[in-house]
């Protein structure tokens, strides 16, 4: 049985779809994916967005003319690691005056489940799951299962909700045992912390991958935004954030 095989009540096999994460690129900076990484996102399919950030006064149009061979070629480097590594892979590339606007878009798109916020990385054992607020627990668990399904990875659930609820640090604990993790692969930890993102960052070099939930706020303002900015810029770790339910996202569009 794999990660994405869960029995139901009559012992028959419910088919989960494989999570999908955008992998943002500034496609024109020489920035790369670690092998590590790419191994670790494996199961899931993957998009590769190779972005270039322009002069207002410069048409797209132009940008495109000029560099979107190279930057077809750098995405292609990418995509064929992440192809080497069994992922079912996207290519899209995109010139843009506006980087939050534009992967806010193409997220949406593309239906991604997570966007990756990359940081250099090593060996991945030790997945760091910070709770903050209202969560999307089913796709948290969903993508968390599928990438660290049938190894030795170990997740850490860190509850850092004000107050003594424990109700999603539960809920998120029991769905991931659903989803087939094991007792020695979940930790659980719980604290009334008063500045969650700083306490995030300082946490982060502590573990190889950051799982977090958009929480309440859209992608704009909760991955590419003032919080997980900070986190992206401050962790020592990539920081995957797994998005709500599409549409619950497109209520939530200007």
């Amino acid at each position: 049985m794999t990660g994405n095989d869960q029995p139901d009540g009559a012992g028959a096999l419910s088919i989960r779809e494989p999570p999908r994460v955008l992998v943002p690129i500034e496609v024109l900076e020489g920035q790369t994916i670690p092998q590590s990484l790419v191994d670790f996102l494996a199961p899931a399919e993957v998009v590769i967005l190779g972005y270039h950030v322009i002069p207002e006064q410069t048409p797209t149009e132009q940008a495109s003319m000029q560099f979107e061979d190279r930057a077809h070629a750098a995405v292609e480097d990418i995509a064929a690691s992440f192809a080497d590594a069994h992922s079912d892979v996207e290519e899209r590339v995109a010139f843009t005056h506006d980087r939050e606007q534009t992967l806010d878009r193409v997220a949406d798109d593309v239906d991604a489940t997570a966007v990756l916020l990359p940081n250099p990385t090593g060996e991945i054992d030790d997945i760091l799951v910070p709770l903050r607020g209202v969560v999307d627990v089913d796709r948290l668990a969903d993508l968390v299962a599928t990438l660290v399904d049938g190894d030795d990875r170990r997740v850490t659930l860190w509850d850092l909700t004000v107050g003594d609820d424990t109700a999603l640090l539960d809920q998120s604990e029991r769905t991931l045992r659903d989803r087939g993790l094991t007792d020695a692969q979940i930790r659980t930890e719980s604290d009334d912390v008063e500045f969650p993102t700083r306490a995030i960052v300082e946490r982060s070099d502590d573990f190889d991958v950051i799982v977090m939930g958009e929480g309440e706020q859209t992608l704009l303002t909760t991955v590419l935004g003032d919080t997980s900015e900070r986190i992206a810029e401050g962790a020592v770790a990539p920081v995957l954030v797994v998005r709500r339910d599409g549409s619950e996202n497109g209520e939530t569009e200007n």
